[in-house]
């Protein structure tokens, strides 16, 4: 047991620590079918956030709620772009345009069915956030979600602008 809590303490300490790696290039879909490189993604050399979520996490789906209901002022504030990957399979593909609908999410939504941007990342267990810099360097991981975590991303990517 203990070596149990000590091994989740390293992970959690892990996930916490500044990477400042580039994002893989790997090819997934918009919602509306259109390709686009992961390698490409920016926020017009502002902070973004990716955020990745199936439709029957639950854990994502509040962190999802809690980000949309203040997205709105952290785009005034810091201009921060919210980019939501959905990993649910090929056959639940049909069920995330609906999620979204549903809870208003104004997010840029796209899929990685087999996910291979996940496992680019070393992600293994959702929510998996990141918050990329204006360069398009990773420099923030973290996985899980617990109420309140949304204020800690938004302080991180003040903290980036401060930076620039």
């Amino acid at each position: 047991m203990k070596r149990f809590v000590l091994l989740l303490v390293m992970a959690l300490a892990y996930s916490m620590i500044p990477v400042q790696a580039q994002l893989p290039a790997v090819t997934l879909k918009s919602m509306d079918g259109v390709e686009v490189r992961t390698d490409t993604l920016s926020n017009g050399g502002k902070p973004f956030i990716i955020d990745f979520f199936a439709t029957w996490c639950k854990p994502c789906n509040r962190e999802l709620d809690a980000i949309s209901e203040i997205y709105e002022e952290w785009q005034e504030e810091t201009g921060v772009k919210i980019i939501a990957v959905s990993i649910d399979q090929a056959q639940n593909i049909n069920k995330v345009k609906p999620l979204v609908n549903n809870h208003n999410w104004e997010y840029e939504i796209l899929l990685d069915p087999n996910s291979e941007f996940l496992r680019a990342l070393s992600g293994q267990m959702i929510p998996y956030t990141l918050i990329v810099n204006g360069k398009g360097e990773i420099v923030y991981k973290h996985s899980g979600y617990t109420d309140g975590a949304e204020t800690e991303l938004i302080e991180k990517v003040k903290e980036l602008l401060k930076e620039q």
